[in-house]
């Protein structure tokens, strides 16, 4: 259930983004009630972000009050840093806009464990989903980007959390940046409903290449253990970040 679409520009991009989380959210509290969504850090993302919050139309049909938003990885920094991707999908996005402050579901990476921070952030999960070990939460979306490195959420190449099969968050030593990262978890990501992918830039073209046409080498890009098991994956991709996939790939 892959699908790619490769889309002029990042401002383009982050619109079909957000109209495509919008049709997910409305979809999800149709059929359950709820909407369980998962945001990504970096850059790319912001733009949808933003675009959620200001743009009339989608602003309006968001169910805003029946939305839980959660992280799927974090830095190892307190929410008001310049790196905390709570703070800056706060800024984007969840301050601008009314709902219920017990729908925001952060990780506490303000605390200097970073090995409980992943243990809470577990239980809370399991906790409002009302779900026991070894049951797996199932999100109805994920939202992740994609590293010039191959690397998805804080699933880095070569490190521990590549080989996690239990756990749903753990905390991640990524030995090139001299720090833990704390993330969702392969096995927690595969049980997605949906899983949408947003790459931008040329520095995204080569490791796309390898993720979506390469063999299969997830301990060197680990964005190749996404696969989720009975949901829908999609990738939008800029024009730049899609460079140097073969016609085959994006024109299917």
């Amino acid at each position: 259930m892959r699908e790619i679409r490769v889309i002029p520009d990042v401002q383009t991009l982050s619109r079909v983004a957000a109209e495509e989380l919008v049709t997910q959210a409305r979809d999800a509290v149709h059929a359950r009630g709820v909407f369980h969504v998962a945001l990504s850090g970096g850059a790319t993302p912001l733009g949808t972000y933003t675009r959620l919050a200001t743009d009339d139309a989608l602003r309006q049909k968001m169910p805003w009050a029946q939305t839980h938003f959660w992280w799927s990885d974090e830095r190892h920094v307190p929410p008001a840093h310049a790196d905390s991707n709570f703070r800056a999908a706060h800024e984007a996005m969840l301050a601008r806009v009314q709902l219920p402050a017990q729908n925001i579901h952060r990780i506490r990476a303000e605390n200097p464990d970073a090995a409980q921070a992943a243990q809470d952030y577990e239980a809370e999960l399991r906790a409002v989903f009302q779900l026991d070990a070894p049951a797996l939460p199932r999100f109805d979306l994920i939202l992740l980007g994609i590293g010039s490195d191959g690397h998805t959420a804080s699933l880095f190449p070569g490190t521990k959390a590549l080989n996690e099969t239990q756990r749903l968050v753990v905390r991640n030593w990524v030995g090139k940046l001299y720090t833990w990262r704390i993330t969702f978890t392969a096995p927690l990501i595969n049980t997605a409903r949906g899983v949408m992918f947003l790459a931008a830039g040329d520095d995204k073209a080569l490791p796309l290449k390898g993720v979506l046409e390469g063999p299969y080498e997830p301990v060197q890009l680990p964005a190749q253990l996404i696969q989720p098991r009975e949901g829908k994956l999609i990738w939008l991709l800029d024009f730049q970040a899609a460079g140097e996939l073969s016609p085959a790939i994006k024109n299917p």
